[in-house]
């Protein structure tokens, strides 16, 4: 191949992906999972990690078949980062150091409460009568507590995940909400493309699933309510969709120069073509309900990605099952892509995995690229009310076969937070 066949439209590296790694409430590794999905399998259930009598939302797509030492969001989020790691480094056919830089998306790092009860009841009030913060440190100095500690580290996993497998630099960790997978995804393609590296290792984890989160966002009115059956509760797009049901997982990704992948006779597993990103400062958790961001963030990774609408074979919606968010989302894809929307799959992976939030931009990257692989496009289910003011085809509740070369994957989040990407089978 020529030089110029390993650069894109505008003289970057074109940035392959060569391995795949996942796991959700499904189960692990890709080939369970793209099964379980694409035969419209769900994987919420009712929770059993803590009580929930009193709760309004019962349900969610906990991650509870993988082994952790301490019951706490650090500790999931790593082993699910691991793990996924793990899958994708064999799939690539890389041992060894990685020797390449490591860019993590992961969630916010709160100790859980039974964590901060056992801190307070070592803590008496007459130590510091009147400041708890002086309490819990005074506590702390007395007995030092390793796995409270790296449980309060928002670097955590990244340095783990650094030592364990070999990654080159300072680990970066970021947190831009549902966009956080996407996020992680858009750093290793611009590493490749600037000429830093040759590989990156994109991960993108969600363990939090705790009593303090689901409080939290069922006092947003994000979550649904419709706990029985537990598989039927998400569904995107419809017309007596309630919320979105939250969940856990994690993917990892290894992005590569093409250019590199082909010298190394790596299998290349499909083409990241475009990223677009953009803010909006309309709310702290609403997006603005015009769209206008998201419109412009779909725009910014085809324009990145040197392709027009005309180019997109299938779309993997945000599709949170959120009233306001899918309205929003139906609107933003209507304003770019107009009349032929209706012609374009559209579907969304949420109706069986739940919403995964740091870890879902990557979890549907992965399910994206094996649409394209495989030639099945996976179904929404639970769709048997349409929303008569979203028309779309969302792959009603079966599968369908068909080849699609380039897929645009959304991923619109809490605070404003927008990322979109171009995915393709094949380089131009």
């Amino acid at each position: 191949m020529t030089a110029s066949a390993y650069r894109d439209h505008l003289g970057r590296p074109i940035v392959a992906v060569t391995g795949m790694g996942i796991i959700t409430s499904l189960g692990q590794g890709l080939k369970d999972n793209w099964a379980a999905l694409s035969s419209g399998t769900s994987g919420i259930h009712e929770i059993n990690r803590f009580p929930t009598e009193g709760l309004s939302t019962r349900i969610a797509g906990t991650v509870d078949f993988i082994g952790i030492p301490a019951p706490n969001a650090v500790e999931r989020s790593y082993a699910f980062a691991r793990e996924t790691t793990i899958e994708a480094l064999a799939d690539a056919g890389l041992s060894g150091d990685f020797n390449g830089p490591l860019f993590l998306a992961a969630p916010p790092i709160e100790p859980e409460w039974s964590a901060r009860f056992e801190l307070a009841d070592r803590s008496p009030a007459s130590d510091h009568p009147g400041d708890a913060y002086e309490r819990f440190l005074t506590a702390l100095r007395q007995r030092p507590d390793p796995a409270f500690h790296e449980a309060a580290l928002f670097g955590a996993i990244s340095e783990r995940l650094a030592d364990r497998f070999g990654t080159r630099g300072l680990p970066v960790t970021l947190s831009t909400a549902c966009a956080s997978g996407v996020t992680a995804i858009q750093l290793g393609i611009e590493a490749i493309r600037q000429g830093r590296t040759t590989r990156a290792l994109t991960v993108a984890t969600d363990g939090s699933l705790s009593a303090e989160a689901l409080i939290r966002f069922s006092l947003l009115s994000a979550l649904s309510t419709q706990n029985d059956p537990p598989t039927k509760a998400s569904k995107p797009f419809s017309k007596d969709r309630d919320g979105f049901v939250i969940a856990e997982g994690a993917a990892t990704l290894v992005l590569e120069s093409l250019e590199s992948a082909v010298a190394r006779g790596a299998k290349v597993l499909g083409i990241m073509k475009g990223a677009g990103d953009k803010a909006d400062s309309f709310h702290r958790t609403r997006s603005s309900p015009d769209g206008g961001p998201a419109i412009a963030t779909i725009r910014a990774a085809l324009a990145d990605a040197g392709i027009d609408e005309s180019g997109i074979g299938y779309i993997n919606a945000h599709g949170t099952s959120t009233p306001e968010n899918d309205k929003m989302e139906y609107g933003a894809m209507s304003a770019v892509f107009g009349e032929r929307l209706v012609g374009i799959p559209v579907s969304s992976n949420k109706s069986m995995i739940g919403h995964t939030l740091t870890a879902a931009g990557a979890v549907e990257a992965v399910f994206s690229l094996q649409t394209m692989l495989t030639g099945t496009l996976p179904p929404t289910i639970n769709y048997t009310n349409p929303d008569p003011s979203i028309v779309l085809d969302v792959v009603p509740n079966k599968k369908r076969d068909a080849q699609v070369s380039a897929v645009l994957s959304n991923s619109f989040g809490f605070g404003g937070q927008n990322a979109s990407l171009v995915m393709a089978l094949e380089p131009a």
